[in-house]
């Protein structure tokens, strides 16, 4: 008998399987396909990079990658290069720090802005609901500024630090961001400079303009959008909350400290991302409000279409390295 040729999974009509998952019949879900991962490597002769894991909370199983550029080995002395802390994206509920999807945006911002990365492994839902990925991450940032990892202490520069997301990492950096803005005295000697938002994601009940001309977008279809948040918001809530709908109520001073600090954000988006007018949105709510924000939106590409096409990264590097600068000679 022939192999039978596996259709793609329409998302439209099965968002779970879509995902790579299905629906069990207490509510619970079940990953069927895993992504392919990279391993940390410290080969020295890895031309771009040397990279290793290192624990944050084994009773969590949170942990982190840390990436620093070959050349910097080979400094003497040590030069200190900006920290970025990346949060990787999948939805709340899939991918890991070491999906090699995320290896197109590794490799260029560690070797051309260049900086030491921190890519942080947070829990996912539905096994834990927000607001637990941000509890994780905020928790990394605690664990960044005690580290005595040797990497850390001799090539990562604490007070030019960056929170970096992409998609649901970019929600868990502006949410991360905003709680450690308000208590930065706690987080010394780690000073954060600024925030990247990569391609956030956002939602809200109302539909956007670009997210009905999209709708059955079949990288990011709303079907699968309304999935990641009905399994990843806390039980009981909507996508009004806080948590996906960061602009459906801005309390008074809710930047002031973001601005006090003097803190770069830099929002990025296109328009063949049903997302984007969430992300533009965002970008004049922080400018009327008075934060230092860029907002830089392309034409055509898709939700992530910078993950996985090393070309199509180039200039978010770019712009990445321009915000870099400019938080931290201003």
């Amino acid at each position: 008998m022939p192999d039978q040729v596996q259709q793609p999974v329409d998302p439209n009509e099965n968002p779970y399987g879509y995902l790579g998952m299905a629906k069990n019949p207490d509510g619970s879900i079940t990953r069927l396909a895993q992504l392919p991962g990279t391993p940390a490597s410290s080969d020295p002769s890895n031309p771009f990079h040397l990279s290793k894991d290192l624990d944050i909370n084994q009773s969590k199983g949170t942990w982190a990658r840390i990436f620093v550029p070959r050349e910097a080995f080979d400094s003497s002395p040590a030069k200190k290069l900006p920290l970025i802390i990346y949060l990787h994206g999948g939805g709340f509920i899939l991918c890991s720090v070491n999906s090699s999807i995320f290896d197109a945006l590794y490799t260029p911002i560690v070797t051309e802005v260049p900086a030491v990365v921190v890519s942080v492994e947070y829990r996912l839902a539905p096994e834990h609901r927000l607001p637990a990925a941000y509890e994780d991450c905020f928790e990394a940032l605690h664990w960044i500024k005690k580290s005595k990892d040797e990497w850390l202490e001799k090539y990562a520069d604490f007070s030019k630090a960056f929170l970096m997301g992409t998609s649901a990492g970019g929600n868990i950096a502006y949410h991360v961001g905003l709680h450690a803005a308000a208590c930065v005295d706690d987080l010394g000697p780690l000073q954060i400079k600024g925030l990247i938002l990569h391609q956030p994601f956002f939602g809200g009940i109302e539909r956007t303009e670009s997210e009905l001309r999209l709708a059955k977008n079949m990288v990011i279809p709303l079907t699968v959008c309304d999935l990641m948040w009905d399994l990843s918001l806390p039980i009981g809530v909507d996508r009004d909350h806080e948590y996906c709908n960061p602009t459906a109520e801005i309390k008074s001073g809710q930047f002031d400290q973001v601005k006090a600090l003097g803190w770069k954000v830099l929002v990025t988006g296109c328009d063949g991302d049903p997302l984007v007018d969430r992300q533009i949105e965002l970008w004049k709510k922080l400018e009327e409000n008075g934060v230092s924000v860029t907002g830089k939106f392309d034409e055509g590409g898709f939700h992530g279409y910078e993950i996985g096409y090393p070309d199509e990264a180039k200039e978010l590097v770019l712009r990445i390295k321009e915000l870099v600068k400019s938080a931290t000679t201003s």
